[in-house]
């Protein structure tokens, strides 16, 4: 009887610290959005949204740690289930840091609108974030629901957002070789995409942990990186 209800208060823990993770990733899917849409629409005032809701992605984090702390103190999982257990510190962590990126996209829109535009860069860039952001669904459902399958195709599909990073990378590149006063927008609007391929990367961490978490093996390290602009001459 003793050991049944140290089992079930683990689960009753271990449940609500998985519904700050959803709470989270519900929280940074939005943040990913409004941060594309500002960009689009040239909405400052969303951007400071994006920006001041980013402390509540950082407070959910900080109550993630604390609880996953207290319940490996308290319950003393055993190896299978602490696995789980420490794979929710690595979820939060890469949930926190898009939510970074997300928080840094809505900063260059501040200075965006003070530029000139760059024709259609913004309505590519926010078709980029929304593949990230279905990526996240796709990775947070594959957590939930223990299924290793969804998660190796959002870690198949992190090659398509390198793909559109690498185009866009070159446009700028085009845009600046032929008119140097595109300079100062393609800089920022490079430095939004390089944001948007880094979240794409921490989504397909978070996918790889799922792999792990229910097969036991890390997902091939030679999976091949589509972002070549880090050997463009």
């Amino acid at each position: 009887m003793v050991q049944q209800h140290i089992t079930s208060a683990y689960d009753r823990d271990l449940e609500a610290i998985q519904a700050h993770i959803m709470k989270m990733g519900g929280l940074v899917e939005a943040a990913i959005m409004s941060s594309a849409r500002s960009l689009e629409m040239r909405d400052v005032e969303l951007a400071k949204e994006v920006r001041a809701g980013d402390k509540a992605i950082d407070a959910l984090e900080e109550i993630i740690n604390q609880e996953t702390a207290r319940l490996i103190a308290l319950r003393a999982p055993t190896a299978s289930d602490l696995r789980l257990v420490l794979s929710v510190l690595k979820v939060s962590a890469n949930l926190e840091r898009i939510g970074d990126y997300a928080k840094n996209i809505a900063k260059r829109t501040t200075v965006l609108v003070e530029v000139p535009q760059v024709p259609d860069s913004a309505a590519a860039l926010r078709r980029m974030a929304r593949e990230v952001e279905l990526m996240l669904k796709d990775a947070l459902d594959s957590y939930i629901q223990r299924d290793a399958e969804l998660a190796s195709d959002v870690i198949t599909r992190d090659h398509e957002v390198d793909q559109m990073y690498n185009a866009l990378f070159r446009q700028f590149l085009t845009f600046m070789a032929e008119d140097p006063r595109s300079i100062t927008s393609c800089m920022h609007l490079h430095f939004i995409a390089k944001n948007i391929e880094r979240m794409g990367d921490h989504v397909t961490a978070i996918a790889e942990q799922v792999v792990y978490l229910v097969t036991g093996n890390r997902p091939d390290d030679a999976r091949p990186k589509g972002d070549t602009t880090s050997t463009t001459v």
